[in-house]
């Protein structure tokens, strides 16, 4: 006779206990099966990272991939998980714990663990967890085969039903994401980014191969999730402490381990989709006016400088650095929230924005955003990644500390007016003849310190390029009779095709109006 402890602590699966002659329906009925229980604490998993890194590196075993490759798009969207066996269903925790299932496209397992006073259990793998078609291959992988991830359930005590709302979601590689304020899924986060956009290099995508829940007390506010990340040039242990208010905050702790050599190695990284906005957009590409989960990164640098930088889909795949030292801030934000922009019943109005707040001094190194070719929306073409100064060599070892803020806006905007829009056109003026090689920017600004001026006085719009001739500078209100709502307008001639770094920002006299745009422009000419 088998009590319930033991049937939890013993490192079975629940198809091999009903092959043993167990009845699956009173197997299924007890909850998830555990492993036995192992010592576990977060600089134990820093410890295993650094072994690991001193080690070749092994991936992880697939299990039956013949099985796997079957398990196709639409195969894996009939399989659901079981909210009555999803973790903390009774607490202690508010937020319960449902799980990924494997399939063709997210193939490697992630053992995932319980954490208990000072002691982690895994979480074994049944396909009775899961409600899937009785011909489904999955019904024919073997025991424990593994998890692809887990999400986060909204509050069993909260407003919306946690079976079916969920706020933050891990799936493939180190990809994450969570919902912002508005309720809707966007942008992700990675753990990591190797050399994405590396010339003659492959971009790797390290993985969280184990992950750890640490229980928490019944009146806790927060998640406090481990990860242990594996690949080919690192290893690492990750803790998130994530937190569901009005929007999702995650407290971040990396140690990392390197291999080898990395020659782009990218902190916080950030990807999202940007394919065509007000500032650009193809003839006929589609019924909609704009598509994209984010319209621009967002700096705040260790001067103090804010800057917005739009988002661009470029005729070739480029890379922008902004260097820096001991930055305050970054992000790639959503700042249009007009339904009438998109038009669209996927919400593209209501995609969070997100920032990252390092915690202590980041010293120097680069904010590098790495944009790419896109003609569809499917495709994620945009990443925004902390680089370090310091090469990235193997045997190095590096921490990092920051924030995440999944929010509707920056968590600390400018008092200075922002953009608010960027548009192009033909330059030169109506009714005469346009001159060649120009092209007309206005850039609109929004903010406090443009609607104090007195009546008689213009901003001025101070203006650089990295190459190129401006005319028809001048700035005026926008007349939309909303206060403090400004438009820089002016000319840019230039020849050959090569890209135009530019800036622009309003001040009066020495007072500075307005944030900083920047702007790559990609001459058609």
């Amino acid at each position: 006779m088998i009590d319930r402890r033991s049937l939890f602590s013993g490192a079975m699966g629940l198809g091999a206990l009903a092959a043993a002659g167990f009845p699956r329906a009173a197997l299924a009925a007890r909850g998830l099966a555990y492993g036995a229980p192992a010592p576990f604490s977060f600089e134990r998993l820093k410890e295993r990272a650094r072994t690991l890194a001193n080690a070749l590196y092994a991936p992880a075993p697939r299990p039956a991939p013949e099985i796997l490759e079957q398990i196709d798009y639409d195969a894996h969207g009939k399989i659901r998980f079981k909210a009555d066996f999803a973790l903390w269903t009774d607490g202690p925790s508010r937020f319960p714990v449902t799980f990924f299932h494997l399939g063709r496209y997210f193939k490697k397992p992630v053992r995932m663990h319980v954490v208990e006073g000072g002691a982690a259990r895994e979480i074994i793998y049944d396909d009775a967890y899961f409600d899937m078609p009785a011909d489904s291959p999955a019904h024919r992988l073997p025991d424990n085969a593994g998890f692809a991830g887990f999400r986060l359930q909204e509050a069993r005590d909260g407003v919306l039903d946690w079976r079916k709302n969920d706020w933050a979601a891990f799936l493939g590689a180190s990809y994450f994401r969570a919902i912002g304020e508005l309720h809707q899924y966007g942008l992700s986060a990675r753990g990591l980014a190797i050399d994405t956009a590396v010339p003659d290099r492959p971009e790797e995508f390290p993985d969280f191969t184990h992950v750890y829940f640490d229980t928490p007390a019944p009146d806790a506010d927060a998640v406090t999730v481990h990860a242990l990340l594996d690949g080919p040039s690192v290893a690492g242990a990750f803790r998130f402490v994530m937190r569901r208010a009005a929007a999702v905050v995650m407290d971040v702790e990396a140690a990392l381990f390197l291999r080898r050599d990395v020659s782009r190695l990218g902190v916080a990284p950030l990807t999202s989709m940007y394919w065509f906005s007000e500032t650009a957009k193809p003839t006929a590409a589609d019924w909609r006016p704009e598509v994209h989960d984010s319209d621009g990164l967002a700096l705040w640098t260790g001067v103090g400088e804010r800057i917005w930088r739009p988002l661009n889909n470029p005729p070739r795949t480029m890379t922008s650095t902004f260097a820096d030292e001991s930055p305050k801030g970054f992000g790639l934000c959503q700042r249009d929230r007009a339904f009438d922009h998109y038009l669209d019943g996927v919400y593209y109005d209501r995609r969070p924005s997100l920032w990252i707040e390092p915690v202590g001094d980041w010293g120097r190194g680069a904010v590098q955003l790495i944009e790419i070719p896109t003609d569809d929306e499917i495709h994620d073409n945009v990443v925004a990644l902390w680089v370090p100064a310091e090469p990235a060599r193997a045997g190095a070892a590096c921490d990092f500390r920051y924030r995440m803020h999944w929010t509707a806006d920056e968590p600390d905007p400018t008092p200075l007016a922002r953009c608010r829009a960027t548009r192009m056109g033909n330059g030169g003026q109506a009714g005469t003849v346009r001159p060649k090689g120009a092209r007309k920017f206005v850039v609109e600004f929004l903010g406090k310190p443009l609607a104090g001026l007195p009546a008689n006085v213009l901003p001025e719009p101070v203006l650089w390029a990295s190459r190129g001739v401006f005319s028809n500078v001048r700035a005026e209100p926008v007349p939309d009779d909303v206060p403090g709502h400004w438009r820089a307008e002016f000319d840019l001639s230039v020849t050959g095709a090569e890209p135009v770094e530019m800036r622009c920002f309003l001040r009066k006299g020495d007072e500075v109006l307005s944030e900083t745009w920047l702007y790559q422009y990609h001459p058609p000419f």
